[in-house]
């Protein structure tokens, strides 16, 4: 697999775009196997560490000039494109994702979503792994590709996560596609939702006869897009309520008329949104033709991942769960619809443009007795809300918001941290808002 990768950059004049995680790892890739190709490395800041006389590095604020003059751009996920003309060197940019599904699209199991995405690419790795060895988790979940390219052989199944950011650009979609929803979000890196969307779609865009599409039929956006196509590929709807081919009822899972899984209380994803996530996993399942009670099995006992839903502990008789991978108003209704007794919430992060119209509704008409508001959307949805019979309250930090949530949670209820908007306007990212979270609820001082 690496070697035809090889074959198609070799004698290519190569630009790696972004020298993040995946920037560094083609970096690396290419390098282990070619010593002599010449690469140049582009990105806004300084890029430092490189002592390699074939490579050349461009940094700064222009430094998305010239991108024409490359044969190939190996652009990194978060790279956007959106406030330049990129007419000239469209058909230039590839990613470790693209060159993948070029050379072995049959063995890839991609996995995509505005929520979801993770979970469900881990569990259908866990139940995999426990049936077969051969297989791999990369991708968005926080692992290139390229840093497994050497495991891989003709037999392994890979499991991808796959981002919008990443599927942007590509013109091969993976054999068994997966879209889990759509929603309002990255519009700061896509620019509006109509491209956000038509980014996730490419999962499915580029299949063939034999593929096979699944997706969930009761999110309106998704189901819009896919009424839109003209597919091929054998197309599996998934849905809670309506009729498609896998179908709750009761509390069994049914496809083709079987229970593919038994909702009887025993697992440890909580709420709507993860069976539905269960749902799709025990399609594929059946469709790989798994040992379905081995699958029932690893799913009752996946215990979720962190960020998500994740419970922190109980402290003076009031709950902690951890939700910071909630970054849109969905997300955050979602979680305190799974969660049920939530008195007290914390919100709020970076303003992406996104529609908080419905949320403040929601929040308006729901059991929640205290609203802890953070910079800078929560600050903007306090103060809409200050004529509710809400309690409202107004913090700049995160450390503030804790201790005041412990002052006023009622006891034997729920506090949840679930942000409704990015973390990146005070923490790196939603993982260092979430442990920074975990460590202030469990600190002594603070109980």
């Amino acid at each position: 697999m690496q070697n035809k990768i090889m074959e198609f950059l070799n004698n290519k004049n190569i630009a790696i775009l972004g020298f993040g995680l995946e920037g560094k790892s083609t970096y690396e890739f290419i390098r282990k196997n070619n010593h002599d190709i010449h690469l140049t490395i582009i990105d806004r800041y300084e890029v430092k560490g490189i002592n390699d006389k074939n490579v050349k590095i461009i940094y700064g604020e222009d430094y998305l000039n010239d991108l024409d003059k490359y044969d190939i751009i190996m652009k990194t996920p978060g790279i956007s494109l959106k406030d330049i003309d990129i007419t000239l060197f469209k058909d230039k940019i590839y990613s470790q994702l693209e060159l993948l599904l070029m050379v072995n699209r049959k063995n890839v199991i991609g996995i995509t979503g505005t929520k979801g995405k993770s979970t469900t690419s881990t569990l259908i790795y866990n139940i995999i792994k426990e049936q077969n060895d051969n297989v791999y988790l990369a991708g968005n979940i926080g692992i290139p590709i390229f840093d497994l390219l050497e495991e891989f052989d003709e037999d392994s199944l890979l499991v991808i996560e796959m981002s919008s950011h990443q599927l942007e650009f590509v013109h091969h979609s993976p054999h068994i596609g997966i879209i889990l929803n759509l929603y309002e979000d990255h519009l700061d890196h896509a620019g509006t939702i109509e491209h956000y969307h038509e980014c996730k779609m490419h999962m499915f865009d580029y299949q063939r006869e034999d593929d096979i599409a699944i997706y969930c039929s009761d999110n309106p956006n998704l189901l819009e897009q896919i009424k839109i196509k003209d597919y091929r590929q054998t197309l599996y709807s998934v849905s809670l309520d309506n009729n498609s081919d896998v179908i709750r009822k009761d509390n069994q899972v049914i496809y083709n008329n079987e229970v593919i899984y038994l909702d009887d209380n025993k697992r440890n994803l909580i709420g709507e949104p993860n069976l539905k996530n269960i749902m799709v996993v025990s399609l594929v399942s059946k469709l790989l033709k798994l040992d379905l009670n081995k699958v029932k099995e690893t799913i009752d006992s996946f215990a979720g991942l962190e960020h998500r839903l994740e419970l922190v502990g109980t402290f003076d008789e009031v709950t902690y769960y951890n939700d910071t991978i909630a970054t849109i108003p969905e997300a955050t209704i979602s979680g305190i619809e799974s969660l049920k007794k939530v008195n007290t919430l914390i919100f709020g992060g970076m303003d992406r443009g996104i529609d908080y119209s419905s949320f403040i509704d929601y929040l308006k008409n729901s059991s929640i007795e205290n609203l802890i508001c953070m910079p800078t959307t929560g600050t903007k949805i306090g103060k809409v809300l200050k004529t509710s019979n809400k309690n409202i309250y107004f913090v700049t930090s995160l450390e503030e918001a804790v201790l005041l949530a412990k002052k006023v949670t009622k006891k034997k209820s729920i506090c949840l941290l679930s942000p409704a908007a990015s973390s990146y306007e005070t923490f790196k990212n939603f993982v260092e808002k979430g442990n920074k979270y975990k460590e202030l609820v469990k600190a002594e001082e603070l109980n």
